[in-house]
């Protein structure tokens, strides 16, 4: 089967998306601590983007130096933090939420690109940030008092700081110019490798082969195969099409959540859901609430 460039693009999209969907289930199956998991990840995942980058040619010559390699340092600093907390929000709140509340990211995302680089905040998508915020609060159930006790404000919280990591790494990614995504990808992860080994519980290392191969999946699979897939994807598709299939990525890992694990929500929390992947999926896209009012009252 012949595919265009759009059409090829919008099967590495999905197939990127599908398997970030199941990252959550090889992280509580893999039964190991936080920080055992995201090293393995990173030591399986460098030896993968290392095959696949000295195969395509990337490494020679080493193209990191200067400017580039101190903010690809940052950004893989910021990464390998946010796979912990992330990672360790799965273990105190459901799949599902930690994933729902992760994708709030594209909202810090352009926060602290106008608090940081003076990038210009387009007031128009001001609705989207407070149909998010609306949409957490629906997902906690407003259960404010007490939560400070509660296991799963722990993991909505974590998933929360999961996300102003994952945006403090593009900001920092973006800052590198020049460079191919996975030679960047193949730099984070060998950051991870490095600063996780002190910390490494070698009490707590895996025994059951069911561990070593969930642990190899994340490292081959969700981490070199899902980025090579996803920075394929994001050279064909325009961003509004990128922002829509992204949808994909939440939708699975909810219906694993429940196939799996049988975790039931709310329909508050449903709505919280689906407000905050609405408003992130309309923020990336770049719709606008006022254009749409434009033409409404054009047609009248």
């Amino acid at each position: 089967m012949n595919l265009n460039r759009r059409q090829t693009g919008i099967v590495e999209m999905v197939l990127a998306m599908g398997l970030s969907g199941t990252l959550g289930y090889f992280v509580l199956e893999a039964n190991l601590p936080v920080w055992n998991i995201v090293f393995f990840r990173c030591v399986f995942g460098l030896l993968g983007l290392g095959i696949y980058c000295w195969w395509r040619g990337f490494l020679t010559p080493w193209p990191l130096a200067g400017r580039n390699l101190l903010f690809a340092s940052l950004a893989g600093c910021a990464l390998v933090a946010n796979w912990l907390l992330l990672f360790g929000s799965y273990q105190y709140a459901s799949i599902s939420l930690s994933t729902a509340v992760y994708h709030t990211q594209p909202f810090f995302l352009l926060l602290l690109a106008r608090l940081f680089f003076a990038e210009a905040f387009d007031l128009r998508k001001l609705p989207w940030y407070l149909i998010a915020f609306a949409g957490l609060l629906l997902i906690i159930e407003f259960r404010w008092s007490g939560l400070e006790n509660s296991q799963q404000l722990l993991g909505f919280l974590m998933a929360l700081g999961a996300a102003v990591l994952y945006a403090v790494t593009t900001l920092f990614t973006r800052q590198v110019e020049g460079v191919r995504p996975e030679v960047i990808a193949l730099l984070h992860v060998m950051i991870g490798s490095v600063l996780l080994l002190p910390v490494l519980d070698l009490t707590a290392l895996p025994v059951l082969a069911s561990q070593w191969w969930c642990l190899i999946v994340l490292g081959f699979v969700h981490t070199c195969l899902m980025y090579i897939f996803l920075y394929s994807a994001y050279q064909k598709l325009p961003v509004a099409l990128i922002a829509i299939l992204a949808f994909l990525y939440p939708v699975i890992a909810i219906l694993v959540d429940y196939l799996i694990y049988d975790q039931s929500l709310s329909v508050l929390q449903w709505l919280g859901i689906m407000a905050v992947l609405f408003s992130a999926t309309a923020m990336n896209a770049g719709w606008s609430p006022l254009k749409w009012r434009m033409k409404q009252a054009n047609k009248v």
